[in-house]
């Protein structure tokens, strides 16, 4: 039996991943959030991982609040880049396999093609500067056999984000203004987390890599609403607006597509489209179901 240690477990993956874990009967997850371990305290979790036998760490913790990180950086980058690199440390020290979620907030958005794992980072946000800093101190640290997982535009039926919030607005508004001049890749989580299932006994390398991973297709948040409501046959204007028309706190990258080819070739994963694993969401609030 391998022990894997789940941080951010009541976020969007690590919800996804209680979701299937009996299906994964080789493997037994223990679920934590901030309440029950500060993966900022190198002897808690070294304790914690000690007393549990873990094997694998599944690193779902993040700060997320993209705006609000802008006036919260020591938050931010406690989360996002000290906590990261402790759980490098410890995994290196006990020879733990690591997988780490970081994002495309890393980019800057200015490519005209899909970012590639060599890419050059250029993060425009305190969000980004955190992650970038994570993922930097987990090379730094170098623990064997272990990777860190880019990702974009994650969705889920769990927790807040971008499919939930649209199928409120349409219960409250007849008409919307969505962005659509920033262009990406939905993700989602359910089908992150199984890809990170599938290629976890693989995971055999020296160095530590980075793999990029979203569904496939390409669209705009307008286009993202758009299909959302078509799918679910929902009657409500969408207008398409510039990003100047909504501003926030945060620079948002104007383009962050991410070229999959990498994680596709090395662990011969099937990444489907967008649309179909929209199509395949229960959303669980009281308001709608997706079916």
């Amino acid at each position: 039996m391998r022990n894997i240690l789940v941080t951010g477990g009541t976020g969007q993956l690590g919800s996804e991943l209680k979701e299937i874990a009996l299906e994964y009967g080789m493997y037994k997850f223990l679920f934590t959030d901030s309440k029950m371990l500060d993966i900022t305290d190198h002897i808690a979790v070294k304790d914690f991982i000690s007393s549990n036998s873990i094997n694998i760490i599944i690193n779902c913790a993040a700060y997320t609040g993209v705006d609000r990180a802008e006036e919260e950086f020591v938050k931010a980058d406690a989360i996002n880049h000290l906590a990261v690199a402790n759980l490098a440390e410890i995994a290196k020290e006990q020879q733990i396999k690591l997988i780490h979620i970081s994002t495309d907030y890393v980019f800057d958005g200015t490519n005209h093609k899909p970012y590639v794992e060599t890419d050059v980072p250029n993060p425009q946000s305190v969000y980004g500067k955190t992650k970038l800093a994570g993922e930097k101190a987990i090379q730094k640290i170098n623990p064997s056999h272990s990777i860190i997982i880019r990702t974009s535009w994650v969705y889920s039926s769990f927790g807040n984000n971008f499919v939930k919030t649209m199928l409120r607005l349409s219960q409250e508004k007849k008409e919307l203004g969505v962005i659509s001049d920033q262009v990406g890749t939905p993700t989602y989580a359910g089908d992150l987390v199984k890809t990170i299932l599938e290629i976890l006994p693989k995971l055999n390398n020296d160095e530590v890599e980075i793999f990029h991973y979203s569904n496939e297709g390409v669209c705009s948040w307008y286009d993202f609403a758009i299909g959302i409501f078509e799918m679910k046959g929902i009657s409500v204007t969408v207008n398409p607006i510039a990003s100047w028309q909504y501003p926030t706190a945060a620079k948002r990258p104007f383009y962050s597509v991410l070229n999959k080819n990498k994680l596709k070739d090395h662990y011969d994963i099937e990444i489907p489209h967008w649309k179909d694993s929209l199509r395949s969401l229960n959303v669980n609030n009281s308001f709608i179901f997706l079916t």
